[in-house]
């Protein structure tokens, strides 16, 4: 049992259970009769095709021998059922030698095929039906085994043995007289005849001495009723003896056609069917070591064949896989191409913003150039630093610094009622960017001030 793609449970081999029953009866004749019959229960294995069974290594030597076995079955349906083939192929294969009585014999065989419905298996139910429609095309004729002719000089043969058998019981039972002595039916005839002549002597002897004696009279007349007596048998004899020679000759007549003793050609023919026989074996012989060499071919050639086959499938495997990679190739080809395309986009757009930028840094230094003085930008520059949380630039004692220190100012002079003298701001920088310009400024508080502003730069 081998497990594959189609069946879990294969037997991978034909089943075949042969059930052989013998009678014997006894005939009109007193002899036992046997007589023979075979039943041939046979499962053979199905079909199978490597693409479906994905049967390898052992597996696939075992599907390959299957199926030689099913196309050599195959091809001798085929041949019975062609008139005019004259050559059946039974020796092919095994598995058609057991049942070459079964398929084209003196026999009577029924078929059952059986198929699925599922479309998965449309080739294989196809392949059965017409394997089934070839098979009922097939026409046996039950008959008896036994030709005519040789039944007929079987028969006559026994009539012959039976009556040359008589023949000798009666030579054998008279004293004195053998019919198959020397070897011809004629030949006893003439000692039977010297045999009457003697006992005619001896009484013709015996007459004149009766008329002297009458002891030896009486002796004599005893001796002439035994003669009688002896005639009458002898004669009855040669009857039943001529009955049967004749009985023998129509027999003989019978047998020999033409001039030709069927017995002695029947011998002949025999011994040519015996040298024929011993040919007929030879040849066997010799065409069973070239079936051998044959069947080695072929099995070479159907291993081929099925590595050809699994090269070919894997071929197309591959070729199918090289397909869908190349149209997944193609798809990534187009994707890599608008992800080109917009990381192009997207260079040229950072490229123009480098480009803004540039032009604004540019405008931003001219202005820190034309409006903040040299000592002022160094004294930010030294002062400020870059707040990694916060992603900005700060600068300390912002707090001392622009409106601020004005807005203070401003509040002191109005609460102490000092007048206070403004200093000329107008050509220095207050603001830095348009949230100080624009934000509220906070009443300052009396505490004192224990951190740093924060300004974007």
């Amino acid at each position: 049992v081998g497990a594959t793609a189609m069946n879990i449970e294969s037997s991978r081999s034909h089943a075949i259970f042969t059930i052989t029953v013998e009678t014997s009866t006894l005939g009109q004749d007193e002899q036992h009769h046997v007589k023979m019959g075979r039943l041939h229960l046979v499962d053979l294995a199905g079909s199978e095709r490597q693409s479906k069974t994905g049967a390898v290594g052992q597996r696939l030597k075992e599907a390959s021998k299957i199926n030689l076995s099913l196309s050599t079955l195959g091809n001798v349906i085929s041949a019975l059922v062609d008139g005019k083939c004259t050559h059946i192929p039974y020796r092919n294969s095994k598995l058609t030698r057991i049942l070459q009585d079964s398929l084209g014999g003196n026999s009577k065989t029924v078929m059952c095929a059986t198929v699925g419905p599922a479309s998965y298996n449309y080739d294989e139910t196809i392949s059965t039906l017409r394997y089934a429609s070839r098979a009922k095309s097939i026409c046996n004729r039950a008959r008896v085994n036994e030709n005519p002719k040789d039944a007929l000089l079987r028969y006559f043969q026994s009539q012959i043995q039976e009556l040359k058998k008589q023949l000798e019981q009666k030579g054998t039972d008279e004293p004195g007289m053998s019919l198959f002595a020397f070897g011809s039916i004629e030949e006893e005839s003439t000692e039977e005849e010297e045999v009457v002549e003697d006992a005619n002597k001896i009484m013709d002897s015996l007459f004149p001495e009766t008329e002297k004696n009458e002891e030896e009279s009486s002796e004599a007349k005893e001796a002439y009723r035994l003669k009688e007596i002896k005639d009458l048998e002898l004669e009855k004899t040669k009857n039943e003896t001529n009955a049967l020679k004749e009985k023998l000759d129509n027999l003989e007549r019978k047998i020999i056609v033409g001039g030709e003793n069927l017995l002695e050609k029947a011998e002949e023919q025999e011994h040519l069917l015996e040298a024929s026989a011993k040919e007929l074996e030879d040849r066997i012989r010799m065409e069973a070591e070239l079936r051998s060499q044959i069947e080695e071919r072929e099995a070479e050639r159907i291993d081929i064949e099925e590595k050809y086959s699994s090269l070919q499938e894997e071929a197309i495997g591959l070729t199918k896989k090289i397909k869908k990679i190349t149209a997944l190739l193609t798809v990534a080809k187009d994707e890599l191409k608008d992800i080109c395309q917009e990381n192009q986009r997207e260079m040229e757009s950072l490229l123009d913003n480098v480009r803004a930028l540039t032009k604004e840094l540019a405008l931003q230094e001219t202005i820190e150039k034309m409006f903040i003085p040299t000592s002022y930008r160094e004294l930010i520059e030294k002062h400020a630093h870059w707040n990694e949380d916060i992603g900005e630039w700060e600068l300390k004692c912002v707090a001392y610094t622009g409106n601020n220190m004005k807005k203070s100012d401003v509040m002191e002079s109005t609460t102490v009622k000092q007048e206070v003298t403004v200093p000329d701001l107008s050509k220095v920088y207050l603001t830095y960017n348009d949230r100080v310009a624009t934000a509220k400024h906070r009443v300052k508080s009396g505490r004192p001030f224990t951190s740093h502003y924060n300004m974007a730069g």
